[in-house]
């Protein structure tokens, strides 16, 4: 039987009190065409993902009427194969995260990549999923702080919608921008329509008071955070300042080993919590899990 995607593995590296420790292997997907995400994608985004947003944007309580899962990514596996040897890697990541020996559990976490096109925003949606379907209750919101290129209402099969631009540009209430999903206990913060200056205002007194907001008011909550290259945004480096932790995202064999230290070295090691590094051959324990799997 022809598979649609090819299996590849990423292995996790655990930074925890300055000591790099090789952690968990994971599987991620890359789908049979790949798409190449250039630099220059970040200076003219604006004007190809530009939308009119509509006079009055449905309420988050039905929301998730205009989600449409014909549109849903195919990479979203979490929820299209939740069997997968795929979606169980994301299974054991959520484990490692918000089970962690050293260190409290972190409640926010950004995810972020090397360069463009490394798997930030997969790794994003589908980890927030994993959260979300958690046996103990527990809520998580994946906001789309990339307003260079927002996302994720795309994976999930929503149409354009107003989102984070919209509320620090505009004052749009964040109750109304909020979408609902097919997943219980999950909700999404939308990009919104990318702004001139998106840097400012996600370097903001305003985003920083959401941030801490998002924390501190709800006790069983998550909040993955979608946010571009630290090295070609400005506002990644201030957002990962205000959060618990950072996850980063890099392509096997393709992202250099400098660049990676680089980035670990403006983040800071103390607030990485783990660099997953995609796009890896798994076809070894991809067969190994069929075979457990089949026992059962």
């Amino acid at each position: 039987m022809n598979r649609l995607f090819k299996v590849f593995q990423s292995v996790a590296v655990l930074i925890k009190y300055g000591v790099i420790q090789l952690g968990t292997i994971f599987a991620l997907r890359k789908t049979n065409k790949t798409e190449i995400i250039p630099v220059s994608a970040y200076e003219d985004s604006a004007k190809k993902l530009q939308y009119e947003p509509k006079e009055q944007e449905t309420p988050p309580e039905t929301s998730a009427a205009s989600y449409k899962e014909s549109e849903l990514d195919k990479n979203m596996v979490m929820l299209l194969k939740p069997r997968s040897f795929e979606a169980e890697q994301f299974r054991v990541l959520r484990t490692n995260l918000l089970f962690p020996t050293l260190r409290d559990p972190p409640r926010s976490i950004m995810v972020t990549s090397a360069t463009p096109g490394e798997g930030k925003s997969f790794v994003s949606a589908n980890l927030a999923i994993s959260i979300a379907q958690n046996v103990d209750n527990k809520y998580a919101l994946l906001m789309d702080c990339d307003m260079h290129r927002p996302c994720l209402h795309n994976r999930f099969g929503f149409g354009d919608k107003p989102g984070l631009s919209e509320h620090l540009s505009s004052d749009v209430p964040l109750s109304s921008l909020f979408l609902k999903t097919k997943v219980k206990r999950l909700t999404i913060l939308p990009g919104g329509k990318p702004p001139h200056n998106p840097s400012e205002l996600l370097s903001s007194e305003k985003m920083s008071a959401l941030l801490k907001e998002v924390q501190s008011r709800y006790n069983d909550r998550y909040t993955v955070i979608d946010s571009p290259p630290p090295k070609l945004t400005a506002e990644t480096n201030v957002i990962a300042k205000q959060v618990d932790g950072v996850v980063l995202v890099v392509k096997y064999g393709v992202t250099p080993r400098k660049l990676v230290a680089e980035l670990i070295e403006i983040i800071g090691k103390d607030r990485i919590l783990g660099i997953i590094t995609n796009w890896a051959d798994t076809s070894t324990t991809y067969r190994m899990y069929r075979k457990h799997i089949r026992r059962k």
